[in-house]
C-alpha cells in the first residue's frame, strides 16, 4: 500500500477518570489515569499505522519536553514524523479527557501549535496516496494541503471559512453530528434527515460522506446508494476517538479498494473498537 498523509492536531492526551467532579474548593480521588499521544491528527495517524498503513504525520508540537516525548511516541508507533514541526518557543499542545458522569474536556492548545501553510511540506503530499486533512487547522492551511494532494482527499470535520473551495477538493469527507449541521445548514434528526443533508454535500463535489448521528448511527451515502450503520452492540467506556478511527478505517479501506460499503462498515466496527476503552488513542488490527 503507497503512503497516507494524515495533516492534523498533535497533543498531549491526559485522561482523568473520577467518580464525580467537585465543586468549588472540593477535591475527589482519580480512580484512573492515562497519558498519551493524542490529537485528532495523532489519533488518526495511529489507527492507520495499526491497520497496516504505511502512514507520515503533519503537525506541530512545541520545543519542550513533551513534544519530543510525542514524537518519539509517534515514531515508536510506526507514523513517519519528519514532517512534525517543533515550533520554538511554543508550548505542546495539551488537551485532559475528564471522565465522570460523562466528558468533559479541557484543551490548552495555543495559536502555535497550529499549521502554518509554510509548515506543509507539499511533495510529501503530493506524493501520497490519500490525504487526510483535519479541519480543526486554519482553512487557509488545509485547503492549501488538499489542492497539494494528488491522490484522495479526505476530509475531517467542519472548517470556519472556505466550505465550498474545501469541498471541491474533496473525495470523501466525514463529520460528527454537529460538524454536519454546521456543514448543511440543516437540522439533523433522523437517518433520513442525515442521508438527505449527505446528498446535498455530495452534489458539491465528494463521492462519499459519513455522518455520525446521535442516537442514530453512522449514515454513509455514496453516487448510488446510502448505508445506515447503528454503532452495535458496544459498551461504551469513552467517546473520544471513535471518529479518529472511523476516518482511519475508512480511508484505508477505500485506499486498498474496497466498496464504499465495504470501507464504512469496517469503519464502524473500528469506531466500536475505540470507544469500549478509555482514551482516544486507537487499538485496531491489521485485516
Amino acid at each position: 500500500m503507497d503512503e497516507i498523509v494524515v495533516v492534523g492536531q498533535v497533543a498531549r492526551d491526559l485522561v482523568l477518570v473520577v467518580d464525580e467532579v467537585p465543586g468549588p474548593g472540593g477535591t475527589t480521588p482519580v480512580r484512573e489515569r492515562r497519558e498519551l499521544l493524542g490529537g485528532k491528527g495523532a489519533n488518526i495517524a495511529v489507527g492507520l499505522a495499526q491497520l497496516g498503513a504505511p502512514v507520515a504525520l503533519v503537525g506541530v508540537v512545541g520545543d519542550d519536553d513533551t513534544g519530543a516525548r510525542l514524537i518519539a511516541r509517534a515514531a515508536a508507533d510506526g507514523i513517519a514524523t519528519g514532517a512534525v514541526v517543533r515550533r520554538p518557543g511554543t508550548e505542546t499542545g495539551l488537551i485532559l479527557d475528564l471522565v465522570a458522569d460523562g466528558r468533559r474536556y479541557l484543551e490548552h492548545l495555543p495559536e502555535a501549535v497550529l499549521l502554518r501553510e509554510d509548515d506543509l511540506p507539499l511533495d510529501l503530499i503530493a506524493g501520497a496516496a490519500a490525504v487526510v486533512v483535519q479541519l480543526q487547522q486554519p482553512p487557509e492551511v488545509a485547503l492549501r494541503a488538499a489542492r497539494a494532494a494528488r491522490g484522495r482527499v479526505v476530509l475531517d470535520g467542519f472548517p470556519e471559512r472556505l466550505r465550498d473551495d474545501l469541498l471541491a477538493c474533496a473525495d470523501v469527507v466525514r463529520a460528527d453530528h454537529r460538524e454536519a449541521e454546521l456543514l448543511t445548514g440543516r437540522t439533523i434528526e433522523t437517518a433520513g434527515d442525515a442521508v438527505a443533508a449527505a446528498r446535498e454535500l455530495l452534489a458539491l463535489g465528494p463521492d462519499l460522506v459519513a455522518f455520525a448521528v446521535d442516537d442514530v448511527g453512522n449514515v454513509v451515502a455514496w453516487d448510488s446508494d446510502e448505508l445506515v450503520l447503528p454503532l452495535g452492540d458496544v459498551e461504551v467506556a469513552d467517546t473520544t476517538g471513535g471518529g479518529d478511527s472511523f476516518v482511519a478505517a475508512l480511508t484505508f479501506a477505500l485506499v486498498r479498494g474496497e466498496s464504499p460499503g465495504e470501507a464504512a462498515r469496517r469503519a464502524v466496527e473500528a469506531s466500536g473498537d475505540t470507544v469500549a476503552h478509555l482514551g482516544g488513542r486507537p487499538t485496531l488490527t491489521a485485516p
